[in-house]
């Protein structure tokens, strides 16, 4: 039976023609899957589902989540990542392990820090606002960020937030304003990315992403399922410090 399923175009020209069809035709689909963001059942006879791609330097594993949890991708993570989650497949009816990957890419030197380079430290937490939780991430660089293709000195960090559309926030008595385009990647249900529009409206880029997962709590879990957002904050460095848990 065909499934309501979606593959993008990145999707289908890592697996193939012949994969893809046998995906959207049912040959080779769940019925029933646990989406891998949300973590909650999903049905792909009954909704929209996407298929999400996880590649690794050698291998790759399929994924199934709500298509309003995810849009049909291509994540990019690093070999010992994907170990970790081929070793939860079994127990996760989300997951498809052994789907072949053509002409996988590899997973860049630009993700892994040199020690010139400042890292965006990220600390997960749930916000009170009016009387509800709210899932936030809290953005903060452990060195000073300047413009790129300068050397300083200075830090532009929150400038270019600025010039990205964020705004200044002087209180938490509302909501802030939603930016359009940027959006948290939540997968396996751990957070790997925070993304930023693609240039020319193209496939969104990750402007984080986390060199190990980061673990988020049930509760963070729940709150982002409920509102379909997430807080993100930033301040420069030095003006809150690292946090070694969720607070």
């Amino acid at each position: 039976m065909p499934r309501m399923l979606d593959v993008s175009d990145a999707v289908r020209a890592e697996i193939g023609d012949e994969e893809a069809d046998r995906l959207l035709t049912g040959e080779n689909a769940p019925g029933s899957y646990d989406c891998t963001s949300c973590r909650t059942p999903g049905d792909s006879e009954q909704e929209r589902t996407s298929t999400v791609l996880f590649v690794g330097d050698e291998t790759a594993v399929l994924a199934f989540a709500h298509a309003t949890c995810l849009p049909s991708q291509v994540v990019q993570v690093t070999e010992e990542q994907l170990r970790g989650a081929v070793r939860s497949i079994n127990a996760d009816a989300g997951v498809s392990g052994g789907v072949p990957a053509q002409g996988v890419p590899q997973y860049g030197e630009q993700h892994r820090p040199v020690p010139e380079q400042a890292v965006l430290g990220v600390t997960s937490g749930l916000v009170l606002i009016a009387g509800e939780l709210h899932p936030a991430l809290v953005v903060e660089p452990t060195a000073p960020i300047v413009r790129p293709g300068t050397m300083g000195p200075g830090d532009d960090f929150l400038t270019l937030l600025l010039e990205q559309g964020y705004r200044p926030v002087a209180d938490l008595d509302s909501v802030p304003p939603v930016l359009h385009g940027w959006s948290v990647l939540l997968a396996m249900g751990q957070l790997h990315a925070v993304l930023q529009p693609g240039a020319g409206g193209g496939q969104p880029t990750a402007w984080w992403q986390a060199h190990q997962p980061l673990q988020v709590s049930d509760g963070w879990r729940a709150a982002a399922n409920k509102h379909q957002q997430v807080l993100l904050f930033a301040a420069p460095v030095g003006s809150i410090g690292r946090q070694p848990r969720e607070d």
